[in-house]
């Protein structure tokens, strides 16, 4: 089969590998689509490799069930599905509360393998997964749902967390209106009775914002701020999603969080908020407010995001590209120029 591979620290290589062989607790999937995240080219720019052999990337992986291990029950060839990226133990406490992002066999990094990060992901034709990582999508197509396995899991987890703070009438801020960005707006709306500010430098991206349903936009910029504190009376917004996560949307996030607002961290951009224990007031972080470092999602958030993307509620704008085209596709994505995800199809 054709694989797109990590060969070495920045090389991306199209390569014939073999189709892989499945244990009794897996399932083959035909790939259908593969979507590309800012996460895939974080690994990408790593000046050391994940592992000495090359590795098949890709998380957001859409597909048809090929073949089915000898002990898998209530899984057959055909079904068409996601794949649920954070492939943990599901025995430990955490995983059998449902957190299965923060999975205890991950240790401190809470981190559960991922396939392209560490297993051969889905850039290729076929990929083998966990049996209890295949997600249901029905007919759905593969280019639109295969992003739903980060790009609506990520925020939808994040909005999630901070749903105690989007009571009606409050304010919800989305920054960086990218692949996660752009169906945060979508989930915000459709879940939440809040006014949602979208923000981004890309006049195209706050337009996409638009479409997807954010109430105002505003260009992110050193006053950017200020016009939310100004459009929320001085108070600041009650939630704001960082979907960038570099040091000056952190810092924006500090400035525009209300009193007892949630600031979810999103964005893997190495951004530091500066957050200090002194006294609040002025610029620095109010009274009561609440930082959380956000990461990926739960099973049950990947399921609920299906449904809305079934019912019509979420949709993901994509760039299709041939499997060959994976290194410009890649290239698009450094330079900012992909509208909502990029979606390989083998």
């Amino acid at each position: 089969m054709r694989a797109l591979q990590l060969t070495g620290p920045g090389t991306l290589e199209l390569r014939e590998v073999p189709i892989p062989e499945i244990g009794p607790t897996d399932l083959l999937l035909k790939v259908g689509a593969a979507g590309i995240c800012h996460s895939d080219s974080f690994v990408l720019g790593l000046p050391f490799p994940l592992r000495e052999d090359p590795l098949t990337m890709g998380h957001e992986i859409a597909g048809t069930i090929e073949a089915v291990g000898t002990e898998v029950d209530g899984r057959r060839a055909g079904e068409r599905g996601l794949v649920y990226l954070c492939w943990s133990c599901g025995v430990c406490r955490e995983c059998v509360s449902g957190n299965e992002n923060v999975c205890l066999a991950a240790g401190r990094t809470a981190m559960p393998p991922c396939p392209g990060l560490g297993p051969d992901g889905g850039m290729a034709e076929y990929v083998r997964i966990p049996a209890n990582s295949f997600v249901p999508i029905g007919e759905l197509e593969f280019a639109t749902a295969a992003p739903l396995a980060d790009a609506a899991l990520t925020p939808y987890h994040a909005i999630r967390g901070a749903a105690d703070r989007l009571r009606p009438g409050a304010t919800a801020v989305a920054i960086g209106i990218g692949g996660l960005g752009h169906v945060a707006v979508q989930i915000l709306k459709a879940t939440t009775a809040c006014r949602i500010i979208a923000v981004d430098i890309s006049a195209e991206k706050l337009e996409l914002a638009t479409a997807c349903g954010a109430d105002l936009t505003l260009p992110a910029d050193e006053k950017t701020a200020a016009r939310i504190l100004d459009l929320t009376d001085g108070r600041g917004a009650e939630a704001v999603f960082d979907f960038v996560g570099n040091d000056a949307t952190a810092k924006l996030a500090v400035e525009s969080v209300a009193p007892n607002g949630a600031y979810r961290m999103v964005g893997l951009d190495g951004g530091i908020p500066g957050i200090d224990a002194g006294p609040a007031g002025g610029p620095g972080l109010p009274w009561g407010a609440s930082v959380r470092k956000s990461y990926g999602g739960t099973r049950s958030d990947l399921y609920a995001s299906v449904a809305l993307a079934q019912r019509g509620a979420i949709g993901v704008s994509v760039e299709r590209f041939d499997l060959a085209e994976g290194p410009a596709a890649f290239e698009r994505l450094d330079r900012g120029l992909i509208r909502g995800r990029a979606v390989l199809i083998p």
